[in-house]
Order: C-alpha cells, then sequence, then structure tokens
C-alpha cells in the first residue's frame, strides 16, 4: 500500500480533511489537478466567516458552520492568518421583509447563534450612518478572513505532520476491491498509479465527474453537480462601511451584499448567475450587471456611485439542484448511502465551506478512523 489515505482536491475543505486525517494516519497524500492549492472555489468567494444564522436547523451546514467558526477562530490565532470580527448587519428595506428578518433570528438562536440582536432603523444608522433600512440584524460573530493564509498555515502543518501534496496531478481513473483503492493520475503527461486503503473524494466543482470515476461504479445515483456562477465588483477608495452589510437571503444565494477584506478593500456581491459549466470569466455585457448590482446596493446604500463599481472577479459554486429548486444541505457520502468500504465522497460543498472547513475535515478524519467503515 503507497498511502494509508489519499484526499482528492486541494481546496480549504480538501486541505484540511487531509492535514486533519495526517493527526491520526501516518501516510496521507493530497492530489490537486492545478499547479497550487485552492484555486477554485476557495480562491473566489467572499472570504467571510459566518456565523450561522441561515442554515435549517440540524442541518450539516448549520452544524459545521458553527463548529468551524468556532475552530478557525482558534487556528487563526494560533497560526498567525489575518481574522477580523467585524461584525454584520442584515438589513429589512421595506415592511415586508420584517417578518422575514424575525425568523432570521428565530434561527439563527436555534442554530445556537445567541449573540444576534434585532435593531431598529435608528439604531443601525447609529452604527452605519450611510445605511438605508428599516430594521437590521446584528450579527457580531461574523468575521473576515485571509483565506489564501489558512490554505498557507494549514498546508504548512499538514506537511509538517509528514502529509504529502501533489499539485498539477490529475486522477483520471479510480478502481476499487475490498482490500485497497488503486487511482491512475497524471502529471506532466506521465500516467502513475498509487493505492491507498481509504479514500476521500473533495473535488468541489468536479464532485459528480470524479465519484464516476470509481470502476466497479458506486451502486448508488451519484449526485449531480450544478453551477452558479458569482460576480464580485470592488469599490476603490473610501469604504462606506465598517461592518459587512447584507441583505435578507433568497434560495440560490445571500445576495449582493457589502464586505471587506482584512486589509480592508471594499467589494460588493456575488450576484447568481446558472451555468452548463464552470466559468470565471467576469461578464458584464454593456454594463448590465453593473446596472443591476447598482440597482441592488442602492436599496441598502442610496448614496452609490455606480462608476465606482470596478470588475474584479468571479468564482462558482457547486449546486446540488438546478436553477428554482430550494438551497441543499452539503452531502457527504460515505458507505451507507453509496455502499462503498473505506471511501467518503462529498458534494454540493458551497457556502458556508471555508467557515465549515476545519470542522467538515475533523468529522470525516474520525469516520474514516472508525473500523467500520
Amino acid at each position: 500500500m503507497d498511502f494509508e489515505t489519499i484526499v482528492i482536491g486541494g481546496g480549504c475543505v480538501g486541505l484540511a480533511t487531509a492535514e486533519a486525517c495526517s493527526q491520526r494516519f501516518g501516510d496521507v497524500l493530497l492530489i490537486e489537478r492545478h499547479p497550487r492549492l485552492g484555486q477554485e472555489t476557495t480562491a473566489r468567494n467572499s472570504e467571510v466567516v459566518h456565523a450561522g444564522l441561515y442554515y435549517p436547523t440540524g442541518s450539516l451546514k448549520a452544524r459545521f458552520c458553527v463548529e468551524g467558526r468556532q475552530r478557525l477562530r482558534l487556528f487563526c490565532s494560533e497560526a498567525g492568518v489575518p481574522y477580523q470580527p467585524l461584525s454584520k448587519l442584515i438589513v429589512a428595506c421595506n415592511d415586508s421583509e420584517i417578518p422575514a428578518l424575525s425568523a432570521l433570528a428565530s434561527k439563527a438562536r436555534e442554530n445556537g447563534v445567541t449573540d444576534v440582536r434585532q435593531l431598529t432603523a435608528a439604531q443601525a444608522r447609529a452604527m452605519e450612518p450611510g445605511l438605508a433600512c428599516i430594521a437590521a440584524l446584528h450579527s457580531p460573530s461574523t468575521a473576515v478572513v485571509d483565506s489564501t493564509g489558512i490554505m498557507l498555515a494549514l498546508e504548512a502543518r499538514f506537511i509538517d505532520r509528514g502529509g504529502t501534496v501533489a499539485t498539477g496531478t490529475t486522477a483520471v481513473a479510480i478502481e476499487r476491491n475490498a482490500a485497497c483503492f488503486r487511482i491512475v493520475t497524471v502529471s506532466q503527461g506521465c500516467e502513475v498509479a498509487i493505492t491507498c486503503r481509504t479514500l476521500v473524494l473533495a473535488g468541489g466543482l468536479s464532485a459528480t465527474q470524479l465519484a464516476n470515476l470509481v470502476t466497479p461504479p458506486l451502486p448508488y445515483p451519484i449526485p449531480q453537480t450544478f453551477f452558479a456562477k458569482g460576480h464580485y465588483f470592488s469599490l476603490p477608495g473610501d469604504a462606506p462601511f465598517s461592518r459587512l452589510i447584507y441583505p435578507l437571503p433568497s434560495s440560490a444565494g445571500l445576495g449582493i451584499h457589502f464586505t471587506l477584506s482584512t486589509n480592508g478593500d471594499a467589494k460588493f456581491g456575488p450576484d447568481v448567475t446558472w451555468c452548463a459549466a464552470p466559468s470565471t470569466t467576469f461578464d458584464d455585457p454593456n454594463g448590465t450587471r453593473r446596472r443591476t448590482f447598482a440597482t441592488a446596493i442602492r436599496r441598502y446604500w442610496p448614496d452609490l456611485f455606480e462608476t465606482r463599481l470596478t470588475p474584479a472577479y468571479a468564482g462558482v459554486r457547486p449546486k446540488l439542484g438546478p436553477q428554482g429548486s430550494p438551497a441543499h444541505d452539503f452531502a457527504i457520502h460515505g458507505p451507507e448511502q453509496h455502499g462503498c468500504k473505506n471511501l467518503v465522497a462529498l458534494y454540493g460543498i458551497e457556502s458556508p465551506g471555508l467557515t465549515s472547513a476545519l470542522a467538515i475535515g475533523e468529522f470525516i478524519a474520525a469516520r474514516l478512523a472508525k473500523p467500520v467503515i
């Protein structure tokens, strides 16, 4: 056996899983097809550490978000990674949104997020004078983080524990038998086969594609991945707010919100654009996207000058349902779902994936350590 555990997919969740496994197993290999780790979803999100307000009580998203936030804060403190608890205001901009704001406050408390507080318009404007709203929900536990710093610190910790990282390496076949997995990889035109006892598929945008590589085929319907592209505009110059500002969430995302990076750069996004295949090209035909952003932003910041919005980047989120379907929970499938011993497959790991990464990694490592898997 070449390795005890192999993790395929080097985004924040795959790396966190590999690092957690390295604490339990002597030999762990992390395979990533790109030249560097974390270059897909991890590198193209809002870098927000979520408190755990939005997700159905008892869901994996709710559980791992709350636990992951606590783990991430401690990890960043120990590793010296920038982490700023700026807090967040979720705003209601008309009377019809007040019930949804109150329901969100109740859900937060059910999820164990007990520090949220409902504010009047005057209380919200006292915190952020440029804000337009009729009520708000304050989340003190929401933070921003340096996602690149997280990846570098996790990678260093993983390597220090004896883990091996293979970037620029693509899995092209996965064979399974009762004793092990045999993974055929290609790197710089060279084909190499490696074996392991336990395997984690953490492919993110390629989750479905990876699962379909397994032969004999997994004896269950492999979840399909759908792609939701999100664009971000930066805002050069002075930031209008010192906290994060969010509208009420929609079924496909959390709305076009205002965020700050750990170095103070301001941006708005993401929107939701469904696409047939992942693409990070920033599309703004004839300025229509900028105008759509400006309309959404002016609901809570009327003083926006549209010309200040500068195209920044786009990212893609893996979804487990098509446009118009309800939001789905994380899917973390073990043998109970797919019938394959010693395999864990992850699907639909989108927001709050960055916040949840350390908790997900610990959960998977603990499962793999049990002899029943």
